[in-house]
């Protein structure tokens, strides 16, 4: 498990391009969903919920939504970069819905969604798999 980013003073968070690149995979992956439940052109609530229980249970659990995993990018605690667990990921995801707490930055590129649930977007680091044959 990586260290805390908060203790890191060489932290360089990922681009906003990949932040935004995993968003826009998310929420197409949320539109789809959202017709079984609802007309999502029509109903404007049905991708929104499933893009918050997205957050609550991938980045909650697993620490990656599909779109972040796609984008190489992570969503882990900031004071020891573990996992954020679901409850704080499920508020990650309605106050990233918010869209305005997530345009509110600061030099570590943690909106005030991160802030408000103690998150940080990294860079994930590949896994070494052991070679074929090893």
């Amino acid at each position: 498990m990586p260290g805390s980013p908060s203790a890191d003073p060489d932290f360089v968070p990922p681009s906003l391009g990949r932040r935004f690149g995993a968003l826009i995979i998310d929420w197409v992956l949320c539109l789809l969903v959202a017709n079984f439940f609802g007309d999502p052109l029509r109903d404007g609530w049905p991708p929104v919920l499933v893009l918050i229980l997205e957050y609550g249970f991938f980045v909650g659990l697993f620490a990656q939504t599909p779109g972040m995993w796609m984008t190489r990018v992570r969503c882990v605690s900031y004071a020891d970069g573990g996992r954020i667990g679901v409850i704080r990921g499920l508020l990650r995801g309605a106050l990233l819905c918010l869209v305005v707490p997530a345009l509110i930055m600061d030099d570590r590129r943690r909106g005030l969604h991160d802030r408000l649930v103690g998150s940080v977007v990294v860079t994930a680091v590949p896994v070494n798999r052991p070679a074929a044959g090893a």
